[in-house]
């Protein structure tokens, strides 16, 4: 896909895969359940706020659809991140490890723990972080010390948790990662905020670390409108509903609050509109699916990587994405997808380049250079519900 008659055949393809010759977005939401009774109903209660039946009902069947002892859910994905890494001790400057091809809320979540991300490279595969990438980077930097805690050599700051997100909604290398983390001690954090659906070895993303977190955004495979949700084990669980909920004691009464909190917790109104798209999602992932495998047979015989799903995981192939040849044929692209209403985006500009970050420990990046001079995201939107 070299020259403008290709590009022009994509826009044909997506043109027709969603029936239509208006502005066509990268993923937007699709409401065609018990969206607006549901909600009808929360303003009918006057139960708007973070108390309400539809707040407990959806962490409820969150939990049994992805098979989480817990689901606490939060205001947005970064504030569900930011209560994770202080579920596991992330403490003012703490060293947390993570993958600069991701999404600034990840870092930004780190920051507000006063600790630090060191960026570690990926695998062009899967496109989340890499084990051996991890690996080495804490053989030649890192040691446990006399209480087993792992430090930098240099510093003697501790690092305390890493942070792999599961890029696009493809699964990392979870096994591989979380051995890395046992033998270093380390606490292993999901950043699933893209994967609901998605699935390693037959479990579902978010389950595996000490802690998950997913997002809710507007733009996710379903939406509260924004909102996150917190995976984990039933005392941590306890913790981060305390910690959400201003660290209030609870009592008929009286205000008393133990400890610093945050005011975090999800309205009922947006759990009545995630209660409503958590009915869809099956329904949703088979249909992205379906295009997935579309957008596969259409860039089979041209000379770009369409991005699938690693083995022996289930993608919920959240963004579909392409591997172009190089930064010339990526740009060309998007530039003409984008002046023709196809909205296409490339992957986020590396974390380690921003000025807040461009000071942090890192490993040799070379795939995450790779794919940010080459990846381009398509068009992802649910194009139909099967019934």
């Amino acid at each position: 896909m070299s020259n403008v008659s290709d590009i022009s055949r994509l826009i044909e393809f997506v043109r027709d895969e969603y029936r239509t010759t208006d502005f066509i977005p990268l993923h937007a939401p699709k409401f065609e359940g018990n969206e607006q009774t549901y909600v009808a109903d929360a303003i009918k209660s006057t139960f708007v706020s973070s108390v309400g039946s539809y707040v407990d009902k959806f962490e409820k069947n969150f939990a049994e659809y992805t098979g989480s002892p817990a689901a606490i859910a939060a205001v947005n994905g970064t504030a569900a991140l930011h209560i994770a890494l202080k579920l596991v001790g992330v403490e003012h400057n703490d060293l947390v490890i993570t993958q600069p091809l991701t999404f600034v809320a990840t870092c930004n979540a780190i920051a507000y723990c006063g600790a630090e991300p060191i960026f570690v490279d990926v695998c062009c595969e899967t496109l989340g972080m890499s084990a051996a990438a991890l690996e080495n980077w804490l053989f030649e930097n890192a040691e446990l010390n006399n209480s087993n805690k792992c430090v930098e050599k240099i510093s003697g700051r501790v690092v305390r948790a890493c942070v792999p997100m599961h890029t696009f909604g493809h699964p990392v290398d979870i096994d591989g990662l979380l051995k890395v983390c046992k033998n270093w001690n380390i606490s292993l954090v999901e950043d699933a905020a893209e994967s609901l659906g998605s699935t390693y070895k037959g479990r579902h993303t978010g389950t595996f670390g000490v802690v998950g977190v997913f997002s809710f955004n507007g733009n996710k495979i379903i939406t509260t409108g924004g909102g996150g949700m917190i995976l984990s084990n039933m005392t941590l669980g306890a913790r981060a509903k305390h910690l959400t909920t201003t660290a209030k004691i609870p009592h008929s009464f009286e205000y008393y609050h133990d400890e610093i909190g945050f005011n975090y917790r999800l309205p009922n109104l947006n759990a009545a509109m995630g209660c409503a798209q958590l009915e869809q999602i099956n329904q949703f992932i088979c249909t992205k699916r379906q295009l997935a495998m579309k957008y596969a047979e259409f860039f089979a015989t041209s000379d770009l990587r369409f991005v699938t799903e690693p083995q022996d995981c289930r993608s919920n192939y959240w963004l579909n994405s392409v591997v172009c040849q190089d930064r010339v044929q990526r740009d060309e692209m998007l530039s003409t997808t984008n002046e023709q209403g196809v909205m296409t985006r490339p992957v986020w500009t590396l974390m380690n380049r921003l000025p807040m970050f461009k000071n942090c420990l890192r490993s040799d990046l070379p795939n995450a250079e790779f794919l940010e001079d080459r990846l381009v995201n398509l068009p992802s939107s649910v194009t139909s519900t099967v019934k």
